[in-house]
């Protein structure tokens, strides 16, 4: 084996910054519902879903402007982009704001964090590559049980909320874990791209229903 070959990194290995990019995301992620929780008082659900989305595609479209790439010549994945920005963010936006009009942030947050097991579910029943494992549940219900820990006797508090509200937030959870398997139509989409083209998708689903209600 040459010297080449031994010194290859391993483009899976998390490095340092990996690992911080991760703890960023995560920080980003779980801060998102104490935000969600405040503004559910003030602004409708179903708005909030449309500022949501249409601020991110906004500026996904600004920064592939500003990489000199054009989205629009990805345009025959217009169909696939509808189906992931249904699944990925409005039905789940939907029914996580609307649950939190009467669930408190933490309750929220760890029935949030059940997306993975559901994902390790639908993907053994709709894939042929993607069986579930020991270690994978392992793992889920090791992260679940970390979550817990952080937030404390606290996670107990609105643990007796409204059902309907309590299904929402699983109902949204499911959602994901059906777009993580669509996700997988888009192997040779460049991440930014297929970004951009949910949330776009997802704005223009949003505007005529929120036009709705």
């Amino acid at each position: 084996m040459s010297t080449a070959e031994t010194t290859t990194s391993n483009p899976l290995a998390m490095t340092g910054f990996a690992w911080l990019q991760l703890l960023l995301l995560g920080a980003i992620w779980g801060g998102s519902f104490f935000f969600a929780r405040v503004a559910v008082q003030v602004v409708p659900p179903l708005t909030l879903v449309l500022f949501r989305v249409l601020v991110a595609a906004l500026a996904l479209h600004l920064y592939l402007l500003s990489r000199g790439v054009r989205f629009w010549d990805y345009k025959q994945h217009a169909l696939e982009f509808a189906g992931l920005g249904l699944l990925m963010n409005v039905i789940p936006f939907s029914l996580l704001f609307i649950g939190q009009t009467v669930l408190g942030a933490g309750v929220e947050s760890i029935l949030n964090a059940t997306t993975p097991i559901w994902t390790v579910v639908v993907a053994a029943v709709l894939t042929v590559d993607e069986k579930v494992t020991v270690n994978k549940l392992a793992g889920i219900l090791l992260g679940i049980f970390g979550l817990v820990v952080m937030i404390g006797p606290g996670v107990l508090t609105g643990l007796g909320g409204p059902l309907w509200a309590e299904i929402a937030v699983i109902g949204a959870t499911l959602s994901y874990a059906f777009a993580g398997i669509l996700a997988k139509r888009f192997k040779g989409v460049p991440p930014t791209i297929t970004s951009t083209g949910q949330m776009t998708a997802s704005t223009l689903i949003m505007i005529p229903r929120r036009a709705c209600v």
